[in-house]
């Protein structure tokens, strides 16, 4: 028997042995990494403009200058995928993990720790962003190495289905903040949640880490990756690799991921601001309280996770290109009609059917758009660089597609109107769809090379 068969038949006997691991592996960081920038996403649009801003007199500024703090971790994690891509390509995908985690995880800790613009002045600012420029670092190497844990454990014909597992993180973190805020604020006022409040999601996700952390030691290094150091395939410098060899599949992940961004946070924060905030505040008078939108956006999430699975099962009997392609396409279609379901002069106020409606069709093109890429991203780069390349292409559309998402939409919808927020979610989509046409469809490669 050839020293690939061996390998071969050895990752096989390891999926099968290690499925309930793989999940758990991959699945966790996800969830944590949504977790906690959707606790800072919320806290950035709700609590952080007076915790951290409250000297400014003009409200939208204030806003506008928290979730500038919101764009800070996106613009960290490319560079945080460099040095975990070039470790996770050189050592492996487990230790690489491990230490990203454990990064990200003191970073978020510390935010809920960290004392009020009343009590440091703009010391206290300066310590927020520097936690979460760390906490970008420690997520620049979460998600192409979840990625690789689960696709490099998954049978050929299964490789988006195990690819799901990482990205369902996303909806599991989302509800998991979304709920911890919803219940704090059912039992306590604004004035609590100012005074301290805010602080509990960050404190909590501790746990989240002690689990993951826990589960992450006890796993194996992939197959494929051991495979690699058997057949002593692995480089010495896998950035100066990626960016040699591959460089045109670092530009067609970084557009395929984008979109997925834009759509999430304009979804999950930037709608978040608009439907519980007046014109003066930056909002969109639609009426409705904190509470009752995170209740809204809780239900949505289940519709993100169900679209997840969907769209996977889908990419392995049809193809990845197919399922992005139709995604791509009728993303554009939402982004031109969803602005009429925001607009209180043609909805009213407290319309809760048309922003629920708004909700459900966005998460289940979320869904639609974002559970293949699990696989996708991973499948157009060599073994060698895979976790640098695909970790590359995905945090730079942490950048195009998400950094200033909340602001940006914020600044449009203040002075444009609602349509102009479509209008930018759009030009996303098509971007999106260009990038996809001009993939080879990765559905068959050899994902041993």
């Amino acid at each position: 028997m050839s020293t690939v068969e061996a390998a071969a038949g050895k990752a096989q006997a390891m999926v099968r042995d290690s499925v309930k691991t793989v999940i758990a592996a991959s699945m966790v960081g996800t969830a944590i990494e949504f977790y906690d920038f959707y606790a800072y996403g919320t806290a950035a649009a709700n609590y952080f403009p007076k915790v951290f801003f409250g000297d400014t007199t003009n409200p939208t500024v204030a806003l506008l200058a928290s979730l500038l703090t919101f764009a800070i971790a996106f613009i960290a994690r490319p560079l945080g995928s460099l040095v975990f891509g070039h470790f996770g390509d050189r050592m492996g995908r487990k230790t690489t993990l491990v230490v990203s985690l454990l990064t990200m995880g003191i970073a978020t800790f510390l935010i809920g720790c960290l004392p009020t613009y009343n009590q440091w002045g703009i010391v206290a600012v300066a310590a927020l962003c520097l936690c979460r420029f760390v906490q970008g670092i420690g997520l620049g190497g979460e998600w192409s190495g979840a990625a690789l844990v689960a696709t490099e454990n998954a049978p050929e014909d299964k490789r988006a289905l195990y690819g799901s597992f990482p990205e369902l993180g996303a909806p599991i973190g989302f509800f998991l903040s979304n709920g911890t805020y919803f219940l704090l604020e059912t039992f306590n006022d604004n004035d609590a949640m100012l005074a301290w409040g805010w602080r509990v999601p960050f404190l909590l996700s501790a746990i989240l880490v002690i689990v993951g952390l826990v589960v992450r030691v006890q796993m194996e290094e992939t197959p494929i990756f051991r495979m690699a150091q058997e057949q002593k395939k692995v480089v010495k410098s896998p950035l100066t690799e990626v960016f040699k060899k591959s460089w045109k599949e670092v530009i067609q992940a970084t557009f395929l991921v984008a979109v997925t961004y834009t759509l999430f946070y304009t979804l999950a924060t930037w709608s978040l601001a608009w439907g519980t905030k007046t014109v003066e505040q930056g909002g969109g008078n639609l009426g409705f309280s904190n509470r009752e939108y995170l209740l809204m956006l809780m239900i949505a999430v289940c519709v993100f996770a169900a679209f997840i699975i969907i769209s996977c099962v889908n990419a392995d009997k049809f193809g990845r290109k197919r399922v992005i392609v139709i995604s791509s396409c009728c993303l554009v279609a939402f982004a031109l009609l969803f602005p009429f379901l925001l607009d209180p002069s043609v909805v009213g106020q407290r319309n809760f059917a048309a922003n629920l409606l708004f909700l459900c069709i966005g998460f289940a093109l979320m869904g639609t758009a974002f559970g293949p890429i699990g696989a996708f991203l991973p499948e157009l780069f060599d073994a060698n660089v895979r976790y640098s390349g695909s970790g590359i292409g995905y945090n730079l559309a942490a950048i195009v597609g998400a950094a200033f998402v909340p602001t940006i939409a914020t600044w449009l919808s203040h002075h444009w109107g609602v349509h102009s927020v479509g209008l930018y979610l759009g030009v996303m989509a098509l971007c999106c769809l260009i990038a996809v046409l001009s993939c080879k469809e990765t559905k068959n490669v050899d994902f041993t090379k």
